[in-house]
């Protein structure tokens, strides 16, 4: 701590970087901590001081550098990586600032004095990256230098780009074998600056044939194909590139470049599959250019390079390292974009789609390794590559969906034949495929049988196998998975054919599915099945009530005592229960049997719900209390799902089910008293509520009111805040019917409101700041819904005090609250307000308070410092609508009710100010009166 307040006192210091500058130029020091130190005190001199500087410490800054390079050259050892990279960028900070005035020779000085030296070049290199890193990485932003960094690179090109790139070839010529790391950063060099060079003085024989002499360099090899990868990338005309690439890959092939099996280095064979895949999309641009030109001959020639490279791009494609497959998937995607615009297909190019075809079904294969049960890294890369590859059968798809389709067809009939011998990654892939035809061929709303013929009947087929063939009983996970997933998008064939749904319902319920050994199964098929369900239920009549008996356990509420793992999550039985649902209410039953049915339902979890709410207040422990409490969310979640079903069509009221769920209500509603685990208990059963008033309508009102009473009790800023959607959604669906309701309710849930606002809290405490701007705006909220419903008499029958007092913060929102959201929503209730209550028939003394408290609202709250202007112009087009009401107000009830003539001036210029103009005539307003 105290090095650290020492080196901050010395940066700020007038002079000591001066003693720092000594201490480096004579190497003093030999601590290399201190050097570092030394180095970061000339930096930030450099950077925040420069210009302050005389020419004479500006010089000194030039010669301490000069002279600790000097002394580089002659020690034995050169510096820790660290100490270099902080000299580096204390060099190349020095040339930014000095290079287009002071130092133009900064190369020229470097170069002569280090000449080849090892150690000075390698200061050299991590310079030139040092300034490629701060001019011209497009990946670092810059925006206010980029004129200055644009006029550096001019200058570079016209005075020393030639002299660097004579330099880098000598490196690269004299280190390849003495010293590979120098080479290696050279080439990163070349790398990093032939973006923004003349690419001539890179792509001639004599440099091209160095890196490809280095190519058959271990050592040097990797960074040698970043080299050319970077070249190939420049920016070109087509003609030049094509010839720029089939040169380079005629050298490479020459010298067995191309025969990658006998290639046993990955990563140099990644950077290699990088390469090719940056030629290959050199290439397809070229061609995209010179088809668009109308050269014939040039583009015909572009089409046949591609094609040439089509035999390395399929054997990198297919390798099993699957880094090097991914990196020939750019070139491999772009390529088949070009077969797609051509107007026919050579049987060559139909070969090549058929090749890429089985490359990406063979690649789309598990390993051994993958690890199911505990999926890690390695088996989240391939789940990416995997994406990748779907991309490119999507690609083929658009090429050739014939071929696609006759391919996977081939697959999945060889696979399926044999699924009993197979190994397991083969019958996956093969179920897979198919199941990736479902977006590679897409059809309207699932519709893919009916339509295409072919296309239609390969399909059938295909699905007919997959659910007779006995496959669903192949004892792997990934298989199971992707059985129920091939099942359930192609869900319509069961329409077609629905002989098959006994069979697959089985494949659901025993333990291929639901009961399957695997959780992970286990917990996709439930949420499967419930797709399955609601797709087909007007086909399960005649299964309902097999089903539901099937599946009976796994509708029982998991108690938290039970120390037995359950076979499905909370989660999970959210689906069974919707599932169970749509069984029940879409089924062709007598509405008494459907009743009954549903009360068969929810009647257990109403038993064990109140067993376990008679518990919960008794228990002493946390942690028992907390899972008790999630029992009870539970019970009411699973009972609100099954609600679900109902629709339009099917209302409860029709099936019956209304008593049901007013038993529920009176079941659940009692744990809004509860002492203990208000938050969890109050969050499910206003849940409950939500869907109540949606299935119940009118039935669910008597519940209301003391369900209401008891979340107003003893509440916090989030359960108000949860609570006041719930009113207002009551509020906006019943209207008048709650009117009474609402006038009882509206002041104690706005004191609660106003109590918990008033709540101290820390001032940097964030949380509790949103928590209470958020509720602040539910309470605007819920002001606007009364307003705009249609109800006066809420409001207006609470007493002039209360209702003063409730105005005064909606005041408050619009002028002293900074957030826009808010004051948005309070100048539409100050409109509607004035709207109501300010005419002759309005609220008595209403017309005065509009005058003295609501207009200057309007004013002054666009002049407060924390109404931002230039952010809010939806608020003030909230203020000029509210203006325009004010005006009407003012010109035909409050001004001839005082009998003032409007021709009085002053009173033009009232209403001249209040005039609604232009939104920016009040924002130039403004601009003015804060200044």
């Amino acid at each position: 701590v105290f090095a650290m307040a020492y080196f901050e006192q010395l940066k700020e210091s007038q002079d000591a970087w001066e003693v720092c500058a000594e201490a480096l130029a004579k190497g003093i020091y030999n601590d290399d901590h201190v050097k570092f130190f030394c180095f970061q005190v000339l930096e930030h001199q450099i950077k925040f001081r420069h210009a302050g500087l005389s020419a004479v410490q500006q010089q000194l800054i030039r010669e301490t550098l000069m002279k600790w390079l000097q002394c580089q050259l002659m020690n034995t050892q050169p510096e820790k990586p660290f100490i270099r990279n902080k000299a580096a960028q204390v060099f190349a900070l020095t040339f930014i600032m000095e290079y287009l005035t002071l130092w133009p020779k900064f190369f020229f000085d470097i170069l002569s004095l280090v000449g080849l030296n090892p150690h000075g070049v390698d200061i050299y290199l991590r310079t030139l990256m040092a300034i490629d890193a701060e001019v011209v990485d497009r990946d670092i932003l810059h925006s206010p230098e980029t004129r200055r960094n644009t006029l550096i690179k001019d200058t570079m090109r016209e005075q020393c780009i030639p002299n660097l790139v004579e330099s880098w070839f000598q490196i690269l010529q004299t280190y390849q074998q003495s010293h590979p790391e120098l080479t290696c950063q050279c080439l990163e060099v070349v790398g990093a600056y032939v973006s923004w060079i003349d690419l001539n003085l890179i792509a001639n024989d004599r440099f091209v044939n160095l890196l490809l002499s280095q190519m058959s360099v271990e050592e040097l090899r990797e960074e040698a194909c970043d080299c050319l990868y970077e070249i190939i990338n420049k920016g070109m005309d087509p003609v030049d590139k094509t010839k720029l690439v089939e040169s380079l890959c005629q050298v490479l092939q020459s010298v067995g470049f191309f025969n990658v099996e006998q290639e046993e280095d990955v990563d140099f064979l990644a950077k290699f599959s990088r390469l090719v895949n940056g030629m290959g999309q050199s290439l397809v641009l070229s061609w995209t250019k010179l088809a668009k030109t109308g050269n014939v001959k040039a583009t015909a020639e572009t089409l046949q390079a591609m094609e040439a490279k089509v035999p390395l791009l399929l054997q990198l494609l297919v390798h099993e390292d699957d880094d090097i497959s991914a990196n020939i998937i750019g070139f491999c995607y772009e390529y088949l974009h070009v077969l797609k615009q051509l107007p026919q297909l050579t049987d060559q190019q139909k070969t090549n789609i058929e090749a890429i075809m089985l490359a990406v079904m063979k690649k789309l294969t598990y390993d051994d390794e993958y690890n199911f049960e505990n999926e890690g890294e390695d088996e989240a890369m391939f789940v990416e590559y995997r994406k990748q590859l779907k991309m490119l059968l999507d690609r083929l798809a658009q090429v050739s969906p014939e071929l696609l389709l006759e391919a996977v067809r081939r697959v999945f009939t060889n696979t399926m034949q044999n699924w009993q011998t197979a190994p397991f990654m083969e019958v996956e892939v093969a179920i897979r495929l198919l199941y990736m035809l479902g977006e590679a061929l897409p059809a309207s709303h699932g519709a893919h049988f009916s339509g295409d013929t072919a296309k239609a009947s390969a399909l059938q087929d295909m699905m007919r196998t997959l659910v007779s063939c006995g496959v669903s009983s192949y004892q792997h996970t990934s298989v199971a998975l992707e059985f129920f997933e091939t099942v359930v998008r192609y869900d319509k064939f069961f329409i077609v054919e629905p002989q098959h749904i006994p069979s697959v319902l089985m494949a659901f319920l025993d333990q291929r599915g639901l009961r399957h050994n695997s959780p992970k199964v286990r917990s996709r098929v439930a949420y499967l099945f419930s797709r399955f369900i609601k797709t087909l239920h007007k086909h399960m009549n005649a299964f309902i009530e097999d089903i539901l008996t099937r599946i009976q356990d796994l509708l029982e509420l998991a108690p938290p005592e039970n120390g037995f793992p359950a076979l499905l999550t909370s989660d999970d039985q959210l689906f069974m229960f919707e599932t169970a649902g749509v069984l029940i209410v879409n089924g062709e039953s007598p509405v008494e049997r459907k009743q009954a049915m549903m009360r068969g339902l929810l009647t257990p979890l109403m038993d064990a719900f109140r067993l376990l709410l008679a518990k919960l207040p008794q228990e002493t422990e946390e942690e028992r209390q907390a899972a008790l409490a999630d029992c009870l969310s539970h019970a009411v979640g699973f009972a609100s799902r099954t609600s679900k079903a109902f629709s339009n069509k099917q209302t409860v009221k029709q099936c019956g089910c209304t008593e049901v769920y007013r038993d529920c209500l009176q079941t659940f509603l009692p744990a809004l008293s509860c002492p203990v685990q208000r938050g969890v208990l109050r969050s499910s059963v206003r849940s409950f509520l939500h869907r109540m008033i949606i299935c119940l309508e009118e039935e669910v009102l008597p519940f209301v009111p003391a369900a209401s009473e008891h979340m107003l009790k003893d509440c916090e800023a989030k359960d108000l805040q949860e609570f006041i959607p719930l009113i207002s959604q009551i509020t906006a669906k019943f209207k008048q019917q709650v009117s009474p309701f609402l006038q009882q309710i509206f002041m104690p849930l706005v004191l609660a409101i106003f109590e918990v606002l008033a709540r101290p809290a820390e001032d940097n405490d964030q949380a509790a700041a949103l928590e209470k701007q958020m509720l602040r705006r539910s309470y605007f909220s819920f002001i606007q819904t009364v307003t705009g419903s249609g109800m006066n008499e809420v409001m207006a029958n609470q007493g002039a005090e209360n209702i003063e007092r409730v105005v005064f913060t909606i005041i408050q929102g619009a002028v002293d609250f900074p957030d826009p959201i808010a004051q948005k929503t309070c100048f539409i209730i100050l409109s509607k307000l004035v709207e109501l209550w300010g005419g002759k028939d309005g609220m008595v003394g209403f017309p005065d308070f509009i005058y003295k408290h609501i207009v200057p609202a309007c004013f002054l709250a666009p002049l407060k410092p924390t109404f931002d202007l230039s952010d809010a112009q939806t608020v003030l087009f909230d203020c000029c609508i509210f203006y325009r009401h004010c005006r009407s107000f003012l010109q035909q009830e409050y001004l001839p009710s005082l009998q003032v003539s409007p021709e009085i001036s002053q009173v033009r210029s009232a209403r001249k100010l209040i005039k609604p103009a232009n939104i920016f005539t009040h924002y130039a307003f403004f601009q003015r009166a804060k200044l």
